[in-house]
């Protein structure tokens, strides 16, 4: 079954995953140093090691893509 884009991105769970990502803190500036330390797509793979088995308060699952889509964008 493909995904269904929502709010401009690939899906609600990648959505949901970003929306906490960019907006708690803690997990915004642990993704803001990772990135910077070993770049983007290191910085996913580490961030969903230390996430597994965790969701959101609403109920997304934190994977690699998800925290990749969410902090692709964090630094320049």
């Amino acid at each position: 079954m493909p995904m269904t884009p929502y709010q401009g991105h690939r899906s609600w769970n990648a959505w949901n995953v970003s929306l906490y990502i960019n907006n708690e803190e803690p997990l915004y500036r642990r993704a803001l140093e990772l990135a910077r330390k070993h770049g983007v797509a290191k910085a996913a793979n580490l961030m969903a090691k230390e996430l597994k088995g965790q969701r959101t308060p609403d109920g997304g699952q934190y994977n690699r893509l998800t925290i990749y889509e969410a902090i692709k964008d964090i630094i320049d």
